[in-house]
């Protein structure tokens, strides 16, 4: 039941951008601890990027790939390709070049916005280059004709120059200044809040990530309502959050926080010492750690003191209990929020309610946010489950995605014809109407909050020459949730050491898929279900 009046305000993410410029010109948007933009800097720096895209033939509707650690480049691309209409793909930066390869051909990207710098973490030319052998070799990056993928005519570094297969920082924004700024802004204002605004790549029980595509109002409508509404406490909201903004739990809030003309703070990497010092220094008002790693790295440091963080009011973790009454025994005098989200449903669907006892808090993940409906479905497949019972949650609303790009098999077995969409994660509701958390239906793990398929890492080691079987299950972990180990049975006559096949994986598939162990099975020794290996028996072997 509706407690207040409510009302949402939908808008493009280019129009976000041009309103906050207008209201706020001079107001800091992004803080970096080395580097920071005003609204008005963020917005000039956004429309030469879209006129640098024009220059290079990219229109509306047309997609776009971005692929960096976390900086101002990467916001200014993501807002600039907005402006001009085109679908956003935000890449992991962890991905490797199997995965990048598959994302640019599947998306259909016709250009790539990425980073390059003398001391770079990542070199992601060379993560290009390796997904695209022949792009090194591009007479003209910014006229591509590659085989591997025809429709990718344009590959643009915002920052550095110099990297073979790259349309150079300098050689860009020459390209910009031949194009008149109201060429980007008749393309803005053509735009509907119902076009697709972004492609974002999640994993599932598939061997490739599916690409989630979100509409301009399913990520705004929610994600602003929630920041003016629930988040911010003064005029001018301060959020922390140290997420890579590929993924939708920092790119939703910074959406939200651009929303209510607010400041934004996150680093390229995290580190807990510079994360405290940037949040006393700013005076956050709240802070997005979301997962136990960066709760407990930050409350663990040695810099930590809490009297330091006094401007604080609101902490958003999903975590388990004794976490959750840690943070609040840490910062009494703060709102503890706790929710459920996906890439699916551009982030939160559910919330903790304003008039959630602190046991509530602590215990659950809140309840569907406004505007948003949820089901509990019985696994019996019978109607819905009882309070209390564990079931599959379902979720409708504005903020559901469109669907999976080019999969419709995958689309209709995850959205059905009354509009639910069938998330494969276990929940059950109490008889106050919270959500709890149970665990995922579908074979997938949550590895320090990546989404990881099972099936994608089983695939990998697969191809190691002396595997004849693989499967994987997460192992829980204290810091990331859980990790994924391995189970292997080795091809007839052939040997290989669990470090072998370790490190076999790095630097093919990203980090956290990694398996942090190998168990190796004898023929005939696997615990089977029906056809099927059983992996709840091979996660209670892990326990014993």
């Amino acid at each position: 039941m509706t407690k207040r009046k409510e009302w949402f305000e939908v808008s493009t993410i280019g129009d976000l951008l041009v309103r906050a410029a207008s209201q706020f010109p001079d107001r800091e948007a992004v803080i970096f601890p080395d580097e920071r933009r005003t609204y008005q800097q963020l917005y000039d720096n956004a429309l030469q990027v879209a006129r640098g895209l024009f220059a290079l033939g990219v229109r509306s509707g047309e997609h776009v790939g971005l692929m960096s650690a976390n900086c101002p480049e990467f916001i200014e691309g993501l807002l600039g390709a907005s402006m001009l209409g085109c679908v956003v793909v935000p890449i992991n930066a962890r991905h490797k070049a199997s995965e990048i390869g598959y994302i640019i051909e599947n998306a259909n990207l016709v250009a790539l916005l990425t980073t390059a710098g003398e001391n770079e973490y990542t070199n992601f030319t060379q993560l290009f280059c390796d997904a695209l052998p022949s792009l090194a070799d591009a007479e003209s990056p910014a006229a591509l004709a590659l085989t591997q993928v025809p429709r990718l005519r344009s590959t643009v570094l915002l920052r550095g120059e110099g990297r073979r297969g790259f349309v150079g920082q300098p050689e860009f924004l020459r390209l910009a200044e031949t194009i008149n700024d109201g060429e980007v802004h008749a393309a803005r204002l053509r735009i509907s809040v119902s076009d697709l605004a972004l492609l974002v790549y999640t994993s599932g029980t598939t061997a490739n990530p599916k690409g989630c595509m979100l509409s301009h109002e399913t990520i705004v409508r929610g994600s602003v309502h929630r920041t003016r509404t629930r988040y911010a406490t003064s005029e001018h909201h301060i959020a922390w959050n140290p997420g890579p903004l590929f993924h939708i739990a920092a790119l939703a809030p910074f959406i939200g926080v651009m929303g209510v003309y607010g400041t934004y703070l996150t680093d390229t990497f995290f580190e807990p010492g510079r994360a405290i010092a940037l949040m006393e220094q700013e005076n956050v008002e709240m802070a997005w750690p979301w997962f136990p790693a960066i709760v407990q790295g930050v409350l663990d440091h040695p810099t930590f003191d809490p009297s330091k963080l006094a401007s604080l009011r609101k902490i958003m973790l999903i975590g388990p209990p004794a976490l959750a009454k840690r943070v609040l025994d840490t910062f009494p005098g703060t709102e503890l929020l706790q929710a459920c989200g996906m890439t699916e449903t551009a982030g939160i669907f559910a919330l903790s309610d304003p008039e959630d006892t602190q046991e509530q808090r602590i215990h659950t993940q809140g309840r569907a946010a406004v505007g948003m409906e949820v089901r509990i479905a019985s696994l019996s497949g019978e109607g819905d489950a009882a309070p209390n019972e564990v079931g599959e949650i379902l979720v409708r609303g504005y903020c559901v995605m469109d669907g999976y790009y080019r999969d419709p098999e995958k689309t209709a077995s995850s959205l059905d014809k009354d509009g639910w969409l069938h998330t494969g994660d276990l929940y059950l509701r109490t008889e106050e109407g919270s959500l709890i958390f149970n665990g995922r239906l579908k074979d997938m793990l949550k590895v320090g909050g990546e989404n990881v398929a099972a099936i994608e890492i089983e695939a990998y080691l697969c191809e190691h020459p002396c595997v004849a079987i693989a499967e994987v299950v997460g192992k829980p972990d204290p810091r990331l949730d859980e990790v994924p180990v391995a189970f292997v049975e080795l091809k007839p006559g052939k040997a290989a050491q669990a470090e072998e096949l370790i490190e076999f994986c790095k630097g093919n598939i990203a980090s956290f898929k990694v398996p942090r162990a190998i168990y190796f099975m004898n023929p005939g020794s696997w615990p089977m279900s029906a056809t099927k290996v059983d992996k709840r028996a091979l996660r209670n072997m892990l326990c014993e």
